[in-house]
Formats: C-alpha cells, structure tokens, sequence
C-alpha cells in the first residue's frame, strides 16, 4: 500500500512559530510532527510516499530529504497554488495507482493503521475515514454512521446548535484509485465541505471506522502545547527521545546540569543544553537542543525550541520560546505567551500573557509588553518627562514603554 501525507498547510492558528516554518515542521520534543507520521507509517510497512507540498516547501524537502534516512521513500508533489486537501491528492494521482491511505502531516496519532485498512476491505468502501470521539467537536468535521458504519451524516465544523454527534473526522482516510473520478485537475477541491457530501449524495460507499489511540490535531497554539504535555506523561505510543537519567526526566547527548540546579518532572531537555547552577526547571518544561539556561533562572510548564538562551534570574511561565530566541537577565515572559525566532529580548522585559511576539523583534531594556507584536513598520515617539512611549502604525495605546 502507498501513502499520501499532506503537509502544505500554513498553520495559521500556530503563528508566530510557523511564520518561517511550514506547519508539519513544528517540533515535539525535538522531532518535527512529521516525522512521528513517517515512523506511524514505516511501522506498518508503508514505505512509499507522495508528500503533497506548497508553503515553504524546501523546509520539508531539505530535512526529510528522499526519506531514506527514515527508511522510506518520499515523492513530493507540489502545488504553485493552494488546491484544498482533496485537490492536493489529485496532483498526485499519477503515483497513487493503487488503494492508499492519506494522513495530515500536522497531526499527531498512534493509531493502528492496519485495523483501519482491514475495516475499509472488509466494507468494500471507497472511502474509510478515520473518526475519533472528542469533547469539543467545532473545529473538526463532525460524523454520524448507521448502525453497519457506514456514514449518514457529515457537517463540517459545526456550531453548538448544530452539533450532532462528539465523533469527528481525523482527516485520516483509506481510498480507492477511483476517487479520482470526482475530481478535477487543477481545481481547489476539498475533502470535507465537497468530495465527502458529493459522495453521499451519490450513495457511494463511505464508511467510518472508530479509531483507538490517541490523536491530536496541531492546529493551534493550546493543541501544540497539549500535545507536548500528553507526550511526556506517556498517552502517546511512541517511543520517548533521550535517556531517561531520573525517573520522567529524559535528556539528549552532552547535557550538562549543574548539581545545585532543581529539576522537578516530567520534563525534557535536548543534546549539548546547559543548565545552570540554582536554576529551577518546573514540571512539563520542555528544552530543544543548545539552549543556555543560566543560574537562577525559572521555568515552568513552558516550551523552548534549539538555541535559545535564558539569561540569568528570568522566569519563563508557560511560554513558547522558538528558536535562536536570546532572554536577558531578569526579564519575565507569562502564561501562554509565543516568541518568535531569533527575538532579542532586554534586560528586565515583562511579557505579559497571551502576547505573541513575530520573529527578529528586539526588545529594548526595561519594557512591559502587553500587545503582541507583529511587524513594526513606522513607529512614532512621544517623549514625555523620562519615558518614551512605542507605537505600532495606527495604534490607539502604546506597545511597550522605556525608561530614558
């Protein structure tokens, strides 16, 4: 069997982080998601695989490469313009020439994917869609089947009032050659809100198959995080990264943690991370790769990717920290605030929570930050006694303040 995985998405819903990054890109636990797709595939013998592409591609191509290094093969397919999930597939129909499973390469699952295919056999379906049930069925696609599973009801990202059932679409799905009857090259089509109800209108055999495991779409910033936790308390089948040297404390090659630092778990820090003495890192703390984290600095429940450095006596409250981010001494960043890459952030910063702050700001010493900041194009100053006060273009309130 062959597979699809879809990774054009943009990601929208996780920016700042995904402003350079395509979305399947995103690291959990030092791994891009995509990466846990490819090793759910190879684990059940699927090692051919189209890999449909359009935003910041090379980011992709440059990692996953042939695929060898995974021990498959990878075939891309890009598209010079969005074609929508089921469009997408179509680019790649001269590959897909036989039954295939197509699975997001944004989503995170360990589902056993051979049950799902013996099931679609089983129905003689040309559809099988993966389902899940989940406490909050809005931004999913949501599913009602007949007592032979096959599917009666299909209503894409419902409201409150219109919510039938907790069972929605994973966006995983087993097909035959022949859905590519239904669509057209070179026409954005997609799989939930026109390929789906135009096969039920059809009658044709569209069956869901109820999934066990676990799954979760990284399609927001409280998703991603989630995820992160999930993971490091053990509900995802996969194998963890590192060496478990205390008991839920995993680490990478060449970490060096200071004797006099206090490490409460579970928690997770990347190869070649120093940490230093007297730091304090909290439960679900989660550290990429050569990251700096100096003496009496404070982190808890927060996330930071490869490359960041924590300046000392900062504290880092449930944040999100991307990469090449540096943090000087004393500055603080609250609970789900997001940092771009490669931000500088000055000595005694205050980002408060919910802020987002976009790749290659510079924070200047001193500043509280309770907007987020996006690009800072033309900026106007308003020099009053001893502080200076930043705008954004066409902001009504100040972005941050400095002492001067």
């Amino acid at each position: 069997m062959k597979a699809v995985i879809m990774a054009g998405g943009k990601g929208t819903r996780l920016r700042p982080l995904t402003c350079n990054l395509p979305k399947p890109m995103v690291p959990i636990l030092e791994k891009p998601v995509m990466e846990y797709t490819i090793e759910l595939l190879k684990k059940y013998g699927i090692t051919e695989i189209a890999v449909t592409v359009q935003y910041l591609p090379e980011h992709i191509k440059q990692y996953f490469g042939d695929g060898s290094r995974f021990g498959v093969t990878l075939h891309y397919f890009e598209e010079t313009a969005p074609l929508g999930t089921a469009g997408s597939i179509k680019n790649a129909e001269s590959f897909l020439d036989e039954q295939f499973i197509v699975i997001s390469g944004d989503a995170l699952t360990d589902f056993n994917l051979q049950k799902g295919i013996e099931f679609h056999k089983q129905k003689e379906a040309l559809v099988t869609i993966f389902m899940k049930q989940v406490e909050n069925p809005l931004e999913y696609g949501v599913i009602l089947t007949d007592e032979n599973q096959q599917i009666i009801r299909f209503f894409e990202k419902p409201r409150w009032n219109e919510v039938f059932s907790d069972t929605v679409n994973t966006g995983i799905y087993v097909l035959e050659p022949e859905i590519f009857d239904y669509l057209a090259p070179g026409v954005p089509t997609d799989f939930s809100k026109e390929l789906f109800p135009l096969l039920m209108r059809e009658q044709r055999p569209l069956f869901g198959y109820s999934a066990d495991g676990y799954w979760s779409d990284i399609g927001s910033l409280g998703q991603y995080r989630k995820s992160h936790e999930d993971f490091l308390d053990g509900k995802i089948n996969f194998p963890l990264p590192g060496k478990e040297i205390l008991p839920g404390l995993r680490v990478g090659e060449n970490v060096m943690i200071d004797p006099q630092a206090s490490i409460k778990t579970p928690a997770y820090i990347g190869s070649g991370t120093t940490v230093r003495q007297n730091t304090k890192i909290h439960p679900y703390t989660v550290i990429g790769s050569h990251c700096m984290i100096s003496s009496r600095a404070s982190l808890k429940d927060s996330i930071l990717w490869d490359g960041v450095y924590v300046g000392v006596n900062t504290e880092l409250r449930g944040s999100t920290i991307a990469n090449g981010t540096f943090i000087d001494e004393g500055s603080r960043t609250l609970e789900h605030s997001v940092i771009g890459n490669q931000v500088q952030i000055g000595k005694r910063v205050t980002i408060k929570p919910e802020v987002k702050i976009w790749a290659n700001h510079s924070i200047v010493d001193y500043s509280t930050i309770d907007t987020s900041l996006r690009e800072l194009s033309k900026v106007s100053l308003d020099r009053k006694g001893k502080r200076e006060t930043i705008f954004l273009s066409g902001a009504k309130s100040p972005v941050y303040h400095k002492e001067i």
